[in-house]
């Protein structure tokens, strides 16, 4: 007896539709590729609520963050989608869980109701620019001090102290910053 292989257009047709629908019901955070179906509304190609009434307060944060790591960290380039969320039941639905923000990759972001801060969303856009300078694979595979010590850092989050990990990540990180300084960031930081 001997098994047949499946034929490759039943294997691409299975690649194309299962993994993507796996992805999306079973890894939350996806959702940010297309936030609409989870039940958001975007306003604009970088922008998107789950409660119209808040446009103009997200807004002001989205807009605030993207002057504010241009200026100080590096320039937010491309169309960095950030999602806020008013409700909790919007957070679940990308599955922050415990987490009041979190950044997929170059993909988007997820602003909790707790997160709605200009510290917040800097410290998102903190990652996104990370993903975009370093490459998405890459920075996984940089110390956390460097990753999460950065965005608590230079965000200017005012929480002193932070829960542990995240104030030793902050602290080593601003450490390693003062010796390295704003031009060298991203060259050392390759490095790591």
């Amino acid at each position: 007896m001997s098994l047949k292989r499946p034929p490759i257009k039943r294997l691409a047709l299975l690649l194309v539709t299962v993994v993507p629908a796996l992805a999306w019901a079973v890894v939350k955070p996806v959702r940010v590729v297309w936030p609409e179906f989870a039940g958001v509304t975007c306003v604009s190609e970088t922008i998107c609520v789950d409660d119209p009434s808040q446009v103009q307060q997200a807004q002001a944060l989205y807009s605030e963050a993207v002057a504010f790591v241009s200026r100080d960290v590096a320039a937010v380039e491309g169309a960095a989608r950030v999602i806020f969320c008013a409700t909790q039941a919007c957070a679940d639905g990308f599955g922050l869980g415990a987490r009041s923000a979190v950044t997929v990759g170059t993909l988007g972001s997820v602003i909790g109701p707790k997160a709605w801060k200009p510290f917040y969303v800097r410290h998102e856009l903190i990652h996104y620019v990370q993903g975009k300078t370093l490459g998405v694979i890459p920075l996984l595979m940089k110390p956390a001090w460097f990753v999460e010590g950065m965005a608590y850092g230079l965000s200017q989050d005012p929480r002193r102290p932070l829960a542990e990990p995240f104030e030793s990540q902050r602290a080593k990180f601003i450490a390693w910053y003062k010796g390295v300084g704003k031009e060298q960031l991203w060259f050392e930081g390759h490095k790591l």
